[in-house]
């Protein structure tokens, strides 16, 4: 299949339950609902790609021969998704553990089981291929080797560095669009302001999501803001996965990159507002007609600015 998008990461099945809140260290919490739903940071933002950004997705993955395994898949090709799928017949397909509390925060654990097995040498072709979208679910190594590999071809890399980890200097040289979290950010920059932490990372472009604030952008010189939409936030586990699928799909159909970042955060916001991972992410009609009744307030992007640290010379 030719498609624009490449998704190459990690599918998980999440186990999630519903308590009052996260339980601290040491602490047992009695919680209530309990459901599955397919998740991992790649196959959510391949869904994301393909369902909220509407345009024609792959995805490299491994998983075991389980029950897992069929429903991971199922999830993808449901979505739209094309799969190149690696085997690991001798063990499990990747799970998580989420706690989801009622305030919509949540802490996973991740068992990364047949993600583990994805190498090098399964890159598929990259004909038609115009973005690679990453992430860190999967083997550091495997990750350069496709980034190098796709950068050497011309086509665009865009690495969400999640879960928070140091990065090869010469990974960072293969990647045009990287995209972190505050605590993401400060690991891989240092301290200081979000601008000035940006502008230390040797990418083109960055983009650090800040959660109920919005997002902040650096490429080159030029700064781009996005407040974050009000919403009455229900589930956050899959905001930031829809976010990068959106923004890749959206960058992928040539739109500026001040539309993608508003088209992302809308994508995201949505996804916040109803439970699970990729059963959270919205349609691409759902956005546009939900974008096109959003109206922002001018302070909102002055309350963002001074967050980020700019100031009226930059």
């Amino acid at each position: 299949m030719k498609a624009p998008v490449l998704v190459a990461g990690s599918a998980n099945l999440d186990f999630v339950v519903r308590a009052p809140h996260v339980p601290a260290p040491g602490e047992t919490v009695l919680g209530r609902d309990f459901a599955t739903f397919p998740g991992g940071k790649g196959a959510n933002q391949a869904v994301a790609c393909a369902r909220a950004g509407g345009v024609a997705t792959r995805m490299l993955l491994a998983l075991g021969d389980d029950p897992y395994a069929t429903v991971l898949e199922a999830a993808l090709v449901d979505a739209g998704v094309a799969t190149h799928i690696v085997r690991a017949p001798d063990v499990a397909s990747g799970t998580a553990f989420i706690c989801l509390s009622d305030d919509a925060e949540n802490a996973i654990t991740v068992a990364p089981g047949a993600n583990a097995a994805l190498r090098p040498h399964h890159l598929p072709s990259l004909f038609g291929v115009t973005h690679l979208l990453l992430q860190l679910e999967t083997p550091l190594d495997a990750v350069a080797s496709f980034a190098h590999v796709a950068h050497a071809a011309g086509v665009h890399v865009l690495l969400n560095a999640a879960p928070a980890t140091a990065l090869p200097p010469l990974l960072l040289q293969d990647v045009d669009l990287l995209v972190v979290n505050e605590g993401e950010l400060a690991a891989l920059a240092g301290p200081g302001t979000l601008v000035a932490q940006m502008s230390r990372l040797p990418v083109p472009c960055v983009v650090a999501t800040l959660g109920a604030r919005g997002c902040v952008a650096r490429r080159g010189g030029e700064l781009f803001l996005q407040p974050a939409f009000r919403i009455d936030a229900v589930d956050t586990t899959a905001a930031g996965d829809t976010f990068c699928g959106a923004l890749a799909a959206r960058l992928a159909q040539h739109a500026p990159l001040a539309d993608a970042l508003r088209f992302a955060s809308a994508a995201s916001a949505l996804a916040c507002t109803r439970l699970g991972a990729q059963a959270s992410i919205p349609a691409r009609d759902e956005v546009d007609a939900w974008l096109a009744a959003q109206v922002e307030a001018p302070d909102h992007k002055a309350a963002l600015a001074a967050y980020c640290g700019i100031t009226g010379s930059e």
